[in-house]
């Protein structure tokens, strides 16, 4: 009798860097006899982009070092072998599908152009004959459940997010099975450190309202603190706009952003509270963050490189300067607004910075400053712990005036710093000075 031929698949981690939940690893498994994983640390994501800031900075890179190493780990505990390299994926991918006979590669499907790019070259390298699933899986609402034209989402939120808790279903979670031990691959790669992708070593200060580290297992551990432990999230409503400490907010965002944890699981965990200790407005508006989370993702679908021109997804024409001197005392904490002063310095020193804080920073920038909104979106997108490319220019666009806010807003950042932090707690933590 003929042999049947074994089917390899190689999971091509991106922004989904977890095992559970994961489609692709689960479509791998299930269809493929062999699996082997590859996360590539992608030198271009190190570059300088037009305005001169490096794309990823400090925080962000050791947080996902910090990922890839626990994905690592939980992979080898079901039996499967993750390659890395710091290296494009169009030079390896290649190489690595003739070392190991792969069949089809799996990987979650991105839309923006730099990856889009990514994908286009890579397919271009290979053979026809291996395939590329992609599948979305970076959302709380699944696009196939939502639209089949995105055209046609609503440009106000509020219409979306009524539309789909109407009528739309939220999938299960998925699941996989360890493999056999025979699925493990001799590996001769290792994680870059900080130092292999050009930086030092550093430590955060113990002021960070983000203390924690990369990765699913931390991601796991925040939820059920969150939830179940603390049932802190009955209070999120109430909290939610606070500044100082780790419990103000969920602090899911850094690992929603790389994928260390999905939505899906936070929203079924939220459920499983709700069943269990009561539901209220706070474990709602967790909720609530999510389909705000989801919603610039389909305004992304929907209008593609419009959220990254400098007229948003408008085609407003407003003047915008871009003075070095002004941006650079924007960043540093030196303009004439303690309150934004504050929160710039925090994200300089700790990679994070409160809902409260960003809207008020942006704000003050675009229109106070009248400075060039993608001028402040890349800064974000190089030091925030948790940049989300769709989340960062679709909340940059909305608090310019070139995107999805009807009402154009321009927040007070005095009359926001009285009600927020009016009694100086968070000021005089990060614009305290040194005496010795």
């Amino acid at each position: 009798m003929q042999q049947q031929q074994i089917k390899t698949a190689l999971v091509w981690f991106r922004n989904n860097l977890r095992v559970d939940d994961n489609i692709s690893l689960k479509k791998a498994t299930y269809e493929n006899q062999k699996v082997i994983a590859v996360y590539y640390f992608d030198p271009k994501y190190y570059d300088n982009d037009e305005f001169g800031f490096q794309k990823t900075a400090k925080f962000r890179v050791q947080f996902l070092i910090q990922t890839v190493a626990n994905l690592k780990e939980k992979l080898a505990a079901l039996n499967i072998t993750l390659l890395t390299y710091f290296d494009a994926p169009k030079n390896k991918i290649k190489s690595l599908c003739n070392t190991f006979s792969i069949d089809t590669i799996y990987t979650q499907k991105e839309w923006t152009n730099e990856e889009i790019e990514t994908n286009y070259l890579i397919k271009k390298s290979l053979n026809d004959k291996i395939d590329i699933i992609e599948d979305y899986d970076q959302f709380l609402y699944h696009p196939e459940t939502v639209s089949k034209n995105f055209n046609n989402i609503p440009d106000v939120f509020t219409a979306f997010r009524k539309k789909l808790e109407k009528y739309v279903a939220i999938l299960e979670e998925v699941h996989i099975s360890k493999l056999s031990k025979d699925n493990l691959i001799q590996n001769t790669t290792s994680i870059p450190t900080l130092q292999d992708l050009g930086f030092d070593d550093f430590d955060i200060t113990n002021k960070t309202a983000f203390p924690f580290k990369g990765g699913e297992s931390s991601a796991i551990e925040r939820l059920n603190y969150y939830l179940f432990e603390s049932k802190k999230i009955s209070y999120y409503k109430k909290t939610r706009n606070g500044l100082v400490g780790n419990d103000y907010s969920t602090k899911f965002s850094p690992w929603l952003a790389n994928g260390s944890i999905s939505a899906k699981t936070i929203y079924w965990n939220v459920k499983n509270y709700e069943r269990e200790f009561g539901k209220n407005q706070s474990t709602y508006w967790v909720i609530f963050e999510l389909i705000w989370r989801d919603y610039f993702k389909y305004i992304s679908l929907k209008y593609n490189a419009k959220i990254f021109k400098i007229g948003g997804i408008l085609d407003r024409n407003y003047e915008w300067k871009s003075d070095k001197k002004t941006i650079q005392k924007w960043i540093n904490g030196e303009t004439k607004d303690d309150f934004v002063n504050a929160n710039m310095i925090e994200l300089k020193e700790t990679g994070w910075m409160s809902n409260r804080g960003r809207q008020n920073v942006a704000s003050y920038f675009a229109k106070e400053l009248l400075l060039d909104w993608r001028i402040g979106a890349a800064y974000f997108e190089s030091v925030l712990l948790d940049y989300d490319v769709h989340s960062n220019y679709g909340n940059w666009m909305y608090v310019a005036g070139v995107g999805n806010d009807p009402r154009d807003r321009k927040f007070n950042t005095q009359l926001q710093a009285e009600r927020y932090d009016s009694n100086h707690k968070f000021r005089t933590l990060w614009l305290e000075k040194n005496l010795f």
